[in-house]
């Protein structure tokens, strides 16, 4: 079984791992979001998120980098 949107730390390790070269704090959440679809493990609706959810990624992928 895949990532889903709601496996927001896993999805923010994932994100850490296949872009080690990226900025958390300078992503918006379009590119945000672009990334976690393009992710090898992702497996969910691409349209099923919102700002919530992007931001609870967003925010552990920065906890994750420190």
């Amino acid at each position: 079984m895949g990532l889903r949107w709601t496996d927001v730390l896993d999805i923010a390790i994932e994100l850490d791992e296949a872009h080690p070269d990226v900025d958390p704090l300078k992503v918006n959440f379009v590119d945000l979001r672009n990334m976690v679809v393009a992710l090898p493990d992702f497996d969910d609706d691409p349209d099923k998120t919102g700002e919530k959810i992007l931001e609870a990624i967003q925010m552990h992928w920065i906890e994750e980098r420190e």
